[in-house]
């Protein structure tokens, strides 16, 4: 997944990316809450870290800048030395999700981590399938059945059309795609992606007449959401 960390002790951004790292995640520290807020505005992230005390904008005030400005409940860990009861609660109640003191070791965070996604995404880690409505998932064989027939994708395919499933209904940036699927190579033509979308609607019939939009969102990304037969974005999608 694509974390966020707001933290301007260099040791400590490098202590926690080289962990998420370890895991598969992908890091993007930031040492200024403004430069996050910039960055919130223009991409997505799946999770994010927040330190209290930072430079031009504390941690506080980018969770409620979130909260107030994000329709997306985007999980939110805070992560800072302060361990007073009352500063505990006080950021639990403006929306974090989950709160550890430092010095935590790395198979906590972990832990911590994976818990706050698994709640977020409705994903298992350890699961070897994920299935939405008639789309099957096979994990381990990198195959993809519908409606029991198995469809042909190749691994980059396998890789964004179940990157769009898990975030159905979200909006994804290009950025957030590039990273996750093509791992920040940032040389590839710029086409490719389209192309890979274009292909993933064709071969997965995703389609309002077979119940799922998959739309580019102009100078942003896509958009996977499931619709009604008549084309019609269900409630609770959006």
């Amino acid at each position: 997944m694509r974390i966020a960390v707001l933290d301007d002790d260099q040791a400590q951004t490098d202590f926690i990316c080289q962990t998420l790292s370890g895991a598969g995640h992908i890091c993007h520290a930031f040492s200024s809450g403004r430069e996050l807020v910039r960055q919130l505005r223009r991409q997505t992230f799946d999770l994010l870290v927040l330190d209290w005390n930072v430079p031009d904008m504390s941690g506080e005030e980018v969770l409620r800048w979130v909260r107030q400005s994000l329709s997306e409940r985007l999980p939110i860990l805070f992560m800072t030395s302060r361990s007073r009861e009352t500063d505990i609660t006080s950021i639990l109640n403006l929306g974090a999700d989950d709160y550890v003191v430092k010095p935590v070791a790395g198979s906590v965070l972990l832990a911590r981590i994976g818990s706050l996604l698994r709640r977020a995404y409705q994903f298992s880690a350890s699961s070897t399938r994920e299935v939405y409505g008639d789309y099957d998932f096979d994990l381990s064989a990198k195959q993809v059945l519908l409606k029991g027939n198995a469809v042909a994708l190749t691994q980059k395919e396998f890789q964004l059309a179940l990157l769009l499933f898990q975030h159905l209904s979200r909006p994804l940036s290009r950025t957030h795609i590039l990273d996750v699927i093509w791992k920040q190579v940032t040389e590839i033509p710029s086409r490719t992606m389209d192309t890979h979308v274009s292909m993933l609607r064709a071969k997965l019939n995703l389609r309002p007449e077979h119940g799922y939009r998959l739309t580019p969102i102009y100078g942003y990304g896509y958009r996977l959401e499931r619709v009604e037969s008549t084309g019609t974005p269900e409630r609770g999608d959006a």
